[in-house]
């Protein structure tokens, strides 16, 4: 291995690397970076040290003799095998060490827990949307991608000699967010690929002027300045044409986490709150059987939906709950300043079925009676457990937790959080709310110095029926293209919109807080057992105060016997309920799914998919892995498909000119370099030379490249110029092309046929060339233009 060979490595690596920094959007940290610089620099050192240490072994074993074309033939082969099991390796000392020897060495039980990392991946990438959280599935699995990626480049730029093929594979890596983020990328991501491409190109031009004699010591050399237009190009065609590239469904990574689609059957919750309704309610649905620990249980919490914008609504954000529910024993315990109370309860499902485990607040263990606890995955950031590949239907299970019972003195005691805490950035995240929204929010808050003050003022506002709010589930449409603004002008709607429009008033008055679905107590039956059916699905919205974690509040306007006893947080018009309506319709939130509104979700937003997974999903996945493989067959055969093209335009136009310059070609792809200079008969010397190497002087071939050469000689210098060849010539050029192409060992044969040299050779010359043909026409028609005038 030669030193040109060491620095081509080199830049491929690069060139990958700059082709990797296209991931930067698609992760919400720089988490992803270390497992990716960690493949690449071993994709590297490997290349080299295989290269070196074949070429030490094949020199010994030949004696210094040349080595045979199967021989180098298998080198080539092995490079990148051996350099995919390095990669191996690094992938297990960083996902999966426990199970390998020195940490490193994969073994059987060590690849099994590797692959069962690479499983768990793979279900986060259809639970995560972009910007996904840097998972440690997701980690693995993108380091799988550019470590195969990180092969195919070192494997076509310096065993195939192919730099600017290799590009494909920056290409790749640039299409992951561009077909899944919604909006901009970020300049990096448009950048680095681009100079990554740059960075191959140079690399290319400069090993061919190496090989051809022919090398400079200029800082960029010759093919440097068109290597860098055509990197400049790249990226100004990534600006111009990526917002005309589709993208995935929600910018997400595959399909997003959410629980059921709101089905028709109303067994399973809509996580995403739309505050607009037109709303029906079928016949109740029996769907879970609840035993309790105490007499007054409190609310059945689903999930918690944690992320706002002013056309979407509230909307789940990204989970990372890694571990199995089985794992841990304390899942979410409270504080120990905040009173609270211990509760155990078991749970019938019935008719539920959802990918989000209904449990009461703050749950310590969960237990699965048909030890399926494996399946299920708690997120700490909204306290949800939900399911992997997973559902709710027909299963029963126990949940310990401890429920909050805070005193009026311990919330009012609760200082704000400080500026710049997690909680209190994450959950005062708003868009820019109407001024008519936050006007009102000052108004109601006016001198309140705590958050807790804050909170019970917004409570007290919209559960005062003094101030017009009415339960309703049929909501009549606003006019000012706000919902939020036509619920609060209105102030008439059903559970979700009095949960959603307090939880960002109370965001907007700078308290972290969040909407939480999930149901009211039921119906207590007479064997104690209560009943939870389709209309105790509610929403109810939970604040967060400090040193107190967080404490339900529920502004809706509900039945007093379905309502939850919350203390701390008392209707304004609890005091005055003489005339009966405080009790509103029984039903909370309708078993019908919510009229849907299109969807245009922060970057970290997850969209969400129906809860069951069946027969219909795997014909998705299996087509998705048609897909995927047929895409990048296309890929690997574009450059044989163009250079078909190529050529049958060549034949079509049946000059001697024509059909020289497609014999020049095929020679190039075989790896004969015909100097521009040369006359015809020198280039037709210089093959018939190769073909006599290879044993196949003076035969069919020869004779057609003399053929050719006169023919060409003919057209260029005589009176026919231009006009079409002699009809055998075709002929003469299938026979010559056959004979250079049958010179070839096996190997080099098929790198001909699929990494054509003449498709990238001299394309920045003929760019630029075309670029001045075109700059040369435009000055032409604007000085005739200025002449007519």
């Amino acid at each position: 291995m030669n030193d040109q060979d060491v620095r081509t490595a080199g830049a491929a690596a690069l060139a990958t690397l700059l082709g990797a920094a296209a991931l930067t959007p698609v992760y919400t940290s720089a988490a992803w970076l270390g497992p990716v610089v960690a493949v690449v620099l071993t994709v590297l050192a490997g290349g080299l040290l295989l290269r070196a240490g074949g070429a030490a072994l094949r020199t010994g074993l030949t004696r210094g003799r040349a080595a045979s074309d199967d021989l180098s033939a298998l080198g080539v082969v092995l490079v990148p095998v051996g350099q995919l099991a390095l990669v191996l390796c690094v992938l297990t000392a960083l996902f999966a060490p426990a199970r390998a020897v020195a940490g490193l060495l994969p073994t059987e039980a060590s690849l099994r827990q590797l692959a069962a990392v690479l499983s768990e991946g793979l279900a986060e990438l259809r639970e995560q949307a972009t910007p996904a959280l840097p998972l440690t599935g997701l980690l693995a699995l993108t380091a799988v991608f550019v470590g195969l990626i990180a092969v195919l480049v070192d494997l076509v730029t310096v065993a195939g000699r192919q730099g600017g093929l290799a590009g494909l594979g920056l290409l790749v890596l640039y299409c992951v967010p561009v077909v899944t983020i919604t909006g901009t990328i970020g300049l990096v991501a448009l950048v680095a690929p681009a100079a990554g491409l740059a960075l191959l190109l140079w690399t290319d031009q400069r090993r061919r002027l190496a090989d051809s004699g022919r090398a400079t010591r200029r800082a960029l050399g010759t093919g440097g300045v068109a290597a860098l237009r055509i990197g400049a190009v790249a990226l100004v065609a990534g600006l111009v044409l990526g917002p005309l590239v589709p993208t995935l469904t929600e910018g997400s990574l595959a399909t997003g986490l959410g629980g059921g689609s709101g089905s028709a059957t109303g067994t399973s919750l809509d996580p995403v709150a739309a505050m607009q309704g037109q709303l029906t309610l079928p016949e109740p649905i029996h769907l879970l059987q609840v035993e309790t620990s105490v007499e007054d249980p409190g609310h059945l919490r689903a999930v918690a939906i944690d992320e706002y914008d002013n056309e979407s609504g509230w909307t789940l954000s990204n989970m990372r709950g890694e571990e199995s529910v089985a794992d841990d024993d304390r899942l979410a315990p409270l504080p120990e300043r905040l009173s609270n109370r211990p509760v155990t309860v078991t749970i019938q499902v019935l008719e539920h079925d959802d990918r989000f485990l209904p449990m009461p607040f703050s749950p310590l263990s969960v237990r699965l009676d048909d030890d399926g606890d494996d399946g299920w995955r708690f997120d700490p950031d909204t306290g949800t457990v939900y399911g992997r590949e997973v559902t709710s239907g027909g299963r029963s299970y126990t949940v310990t937790a401890v429920e909050p019972r805070p005193t009026a003195a311990e919330l009012a005691e609760a200082r704000p959080l400080a500026p710049g805490s997690p909680i209190q950035q994450q959950f005062t995240a708003l868009p820019l709310l109407d001024p008519r929204v936050t006007d009102r929010v000052a108004e109601v808050t006016a001198g309140a110095d705590t958050p807790y003050e804050r909170v019970s003022r917004i409570h007290g506002f919209l559960t005062d029926r003094a101030n017009g709010f009415t339960y309703s589930l049929s909501t009549a449409p606003g006019t000012s293209g706000d919902d939020l603004v036509d619920f609060l002008q209105l102030r008439r709607g059903y559970c979700e919109q009095y949960a959603g429009a307090m939880a960002v008033m109370v965001r907007a008055a700078g308290v972290p807080a969040r909407v939480a679905l999930g149901y009211t107590p039921g119906t207590e039956r007479d064997d104690g057992s209560r009943l939870i059916t389709s209309d105790d699905a509610h929403a109810w919205v939970e604040v967060y105060f400090e040193d107190l974690g967080w404490v339900p509040f529920d502004p809706t306007p509900i039945a007093r016997d379905r309502a939850v006893d919350l203390p701390w947080a008392p209707r304004a018009d609890e005091r005055d309920d003489t005339d009966g309506r405080a009790e509103a319709p029984a039903p909370t939130v309708p078993a019908r799914p919510l009229p849907s509104v299109p969807q245009h979700r922060d970057p970290g937003a997850a969209p969400t998919v129906p809860s069951g997974q069946g027969a219909d999903d795997l014909l998705w996945r299996l087509a998705g892995g048609l897909g995927i493989t047929a895409l990048a067959g296309a890929l690997v055969a574009t450059p044989a498909g163009v250079r078909a093209l190529q050529r049958r335009r060549r034949v079509a136009a049946g000059t001697a000119g024509a059909l020289w310059d497609e014999l020049t070609a095929s020679a190039l792809d075989a790896g004969v370099r015909l100097h521009p200079a040369w006359t015809p008969r020198q280039s037709a010397r210089e093959l018939g030379a190769v073909l006599a190497r290879s044993g196949a002087s003076g035969g069919p071939g020869t004779d057609a490249v003399v053929r050719l050469a006169l023919a060409e000689e003919a057209a260029s210098y005589g009176p026919t110029a231009g006009e079409r060849a002699h009809p055998d010539l075709p002929v003469a050029l299938q026979t010559a092309r056959k004979a250079l192409l049958g010179s070839l060992p096996p190997g080099k044969r098929l790198r001909a046929r699929i990494w054509p040299a003449s498709l990238v050779s001299g394309a920045g010359s003929r760019l630029v060339a075309e670029a001045g043909r075109r700059l040369s026409l435009h000055r032409i028609r604007r000085g005739r233009r200025t002449r007519t005038v």
